[in-house]
């Protein structure tokens, strides 16, 4: 840790002081932004107020030629590595707080670098380069495989011997408050001789956490958790929507495709690994030996407190879940390694998703197949029962690692669902098309 994790920093920004703040002087978080007079660039949060980064790099050397902030997407900066991350974080940290006048006493420079963020639109912060989803906290597994194998054959052989995943789609992961369509697939329910085409009946949603890789690797050049470790920019909060009626005709022999494929939701601030270095934890030990390429020899998850809350259409939020980051039983530097072990070339900008963050209770669930028990035990929300999303749900995640009077959070990543479109194949023909010619 370094003097940018001090408990004791604050800000001359009133608002990153206060203790319920997601932004704190000891977060700085990394987004993209934009305003009416401002195009899309790489902006920080503190307090409810986002430090333009262009402008205060264009303040520094007005005659430097090019910029990596003035860009639409946080990958130029990544690129830069993780001794720049560190050396930027350190001079905001310096420039932002309390007893630092060179930014705090210059009403024309604060005028050209702070926005307020209730004037900001906010942007997906990364450009993405893969998308690959984990499948890797055991009480997830273990909740989904009882349901559908039964308890004595619940985990797979392979689970507690590597990090499970799918290559998923970067086209359509979204940033936070993005309507989701409800996906239309193929259906075809137990009973039913045939599938059927149409909109999902069973719509779910997954709390994981997003890592993003911002340090590449080679093709052909396996890394190690350390090496895994520093190449991981910062986390994001994923919502990785799931159609599970899609997923349960379409997923043998190959795994989910278009029931996962239609959105994944992701939290506009991209919290620095380094700013959670000091809520890390070590797992539980392995039930199983791993092999040496997926150990690590330091700590490898995070205390970071979760949540779920759903609010039904006309209705108010309900927090349907609580659960913590530590309830995980492969690391993002493990699933790094691992996804990077046969030669598989990690390029600056790929999103590594955990898989489903569950914990040992029912209520500390990351999904509704949990939550509701495959939709026989629906949630009561004030008389609106939930076993799946309805059209017009809004689900909001939230979630944040407490320190000693400060709180490294990561805003809210939510999507509202909205109704399938008619598909062009299963369109009624129009008077028009009966008419005689």
């Amino acid at each position: 840790m370094n003097p940018t994790h001090d408990p004791a920093l604050k800000s001359w920004i009133e608002s990153a002081n206060d203790p319920a703040s997601d932004f704190p002087i000891q977060n700085l978080p990394f987004g993209v932004f934009s305003t009416d007079d401002r195009d899309r660039r790489v902006g920080v949060a503190i307090g409810d107020q986002i430090v333009d980064m262009a402008a205060l790099e264009y303040a520094a050397d007005p005659d430097k030629d090019g910029s990596v902030f003035a860009q639409p997407c946080l990958n130029y900066f990544m690129a830069l590595g993780p001794e720049v991350w560190s050396e930027t974080r350190a001079m905001l940290s310096r420039l932002l707080s309390a007893d630092e006048p060179r930014l705090r006493d210059d009403p024309e420079l604060i005028q050209a670098t702070i926005v307020p963020m209730e004037q900001a639109d906010l942007h997906l912060p990364f450009a993405i380069s893969g998308y690959t989803d984990f499948y890797a906290s055991r009480e997830h597994a273990t909740n989904v495989g009882t349901m559908f194998r039964g308890a004595e054959n619940a985990l797979p052989p392979n689970w507690l011997h590597m990090p499970i995943g799918y290559n998923g789609r970067a086209s359509t992961v979204v940033v936070s408050d993005t309507p989701v369509i409800r996906p239309l697939g193929q259906l075809k329910g137990p009973d039913d001789a045939a599938p059927r085409f149409g909109p999902s009946e069973r719509l779910d949603i997954e709390l994981e956490m997003g890592a993003i890789v911002g340090a590449p690797s080679r093709m052909g050049t396996p890394i190690t958790t350390e090496e895994a470790a520093r190449m991981i920019f910062g986390f994001v909060l994923l919502n990785d929507w799931s159609a599970r009626d899609l997923q349960v005709w379409e997923y043998q022999p190959l795994g989910p495709f278009q029931a996962k494929a239609f959105a994944t939701t992701v939290s506009p601030w991209v919290v620095t690994a380094e700013a959670l270095e000091p809520f890390r934890l070590a797992a539980p030990p392995p039930e199983k030996p791993l092999l040496p390429y997926l150990q690590e020899s330091a700590p490898g998850l995070y205390d970071i407190n979760l949540e779920i809350s759903l609010r039904p259409a006309g209705g108010k939020e309900h927090v349907i879940s609580r659960t913590n980051f530590r309830h995980m039983y492969f690391s993002a530097a493990q699933q790094l390694a691992h996804h990077a072990a046969c030669g598989c070339a990690m390029n600056i900008g790929d999103l590594l998703g955990s898989g489903t963050i569950s914990g040992p209770t029912r209520d500390s669930c990351g999904s509704l197949l949990e939550l509701t028990w495959n939709g026989a035990e629906p949630l009561d929300l004030d008389g609106a029962a939930r076993r799946f999303l309805e059209d017009g749900d809004a689900v909001t995640l939230r979630g944040a690692a407490k320190g000693d009077g400060y709180r490294i959070g990561f805003g809210a990543c939510r999507g509202t669902i909205r109704p399938s479109p008619v598909h062009p194949a299963t369109a009624a023909a129009s008077p028009e098309d009966d008419a005689p010619a």
